[in-house]
């Protein structure tokens, strides 16, 4: 059980994720998706495997439009035991309204850091006859965070208890063919208050270098670069497919197409892309669904300590 004086505390101060963005060291964070059902002893007990390696643990918000247990209620648990979350909240399934309170009784819970996002179209997802929302996009909802962090009433005057403190990050996808509508894009979400930036996967560290410093770092954004686990060719060729923005190369595939142990293999390149891309920009955000146990196995192959 955590004591009242741990939320005094989570009151006050910066949250872990932003005095690292804020310090000169590597920062990395993580992503686990909440449970499809109502236990979340799992997900907390993959969490727990990242304790004391990982800055803050990223929950999923309906990622590809799947129904999971909600982000908030997940993050609310992994501060009871005490892990730092960051909420994703995703403008496709709730209106202004509904996103409004989502982000007052998060600061209430004590969570410090949340992740806008637009959301994946239901088209997706396993129920695409569901009826999208999006009243918000992503930068509207940035702008609301921004609002809300200065005690503004979404409707007029002020919050009755005053200001809130989150955190703010926006998703960036370095791979986008298009630089300049990119950077567009970051710009506004950057004056609509965005303070990092967190990438789709990475698979080329030139990518990584150009987008960060034609892009992120003019705009003074600290860039944690998306790191995604292989297990096998299938799973990359299936990634290839179906998730939006990804991008794995020939050369990437064929190296766990030849592999005698593919998910060995898909550690190694993981590896060598924490080491890399921590040379490139602030941190990594990784991303391993279904072995997040070996996250820890990843950083150590880098020589990556917090």
């Amino acid at each position: 059980m955590i004591s009242d004086s741990y939320y005094q505390i989570r009151k006050t101060l910066n949250s872990v994720l932003q005095s690292s963005l804020e310090s000169e060291g590597v920062t990395v964070t993580a992503e686990i998706m909440p449970p499809r059902g109502g236990d979340a002893s799992k997900a907390i007990a993959t969490a727990q495997t990242l304790a004391g390696r990982v800055h803050a643990i990223n929950v999923t918000d309906g990622s590809r439009a799947i129904m999971k247990m909600s982000s908030l209620a997940l993050c609310k648990l992994l501060l009871e035991a005490e892990l730092e979350p960051i909420l994703q909240i995703a403008c496709r399934d709730k209106n202004r309204i509904g996103i409004q309170a989502e982000l007052l009784g998060a600061h209430a819970l004590g969570i410090k850091n949340v992740l806008c996002l637009t959301g994946d179209p239901v088209q997706a997802g396993d129920q695409p006859n569901a009826r999208p929302v999006h009243d918000y996009e992503s930068i509207k909802l940035l702008q609301e965070v921004s609002n809300l962090n200065k005690g503004k009433d979404p409707v007029s005057g002020s919050l009755a208890d005053g200001k809130i403190n989150l955190f703010p990050g926006a998703a960036a996808d370095p791979n986008c063919p298009n630089f300049k509508s990119l950077q567009k894009r970051l710009e506004r979400k950057k004056n609509a208050g965005a303070r990092f930036l967190q990438t789709q996967m990475v698979m080329d560290p030139s990518t990584l270098e150009s987008f960060c410093k034609e892009i992120a770092e003019p705009l003074e954004l600290p860039v944690l670069a998306g790191v995604f686990l292989l297990k096998s060719e299938k799973n990359a060729n299936f990634i290839n497919k179906f998730v939006p923005g990804a991008c794995i190369p020939k050369s990437i595939l064929s190296r766990l197409e030849n592999a005698n142990n593919p998910l060995q293999e898909g550690i190694n390149i993981a590896a060598e892309q924490v080491k890399s891309y921590t040379g490139i920009c602030k941190g990594v955000h990784l991303m391993a669904i279904k072995a997040e146990s070996l996250i820890p196995t990843i950083l150590d192959q880098a020589n990556i300590n917090l």
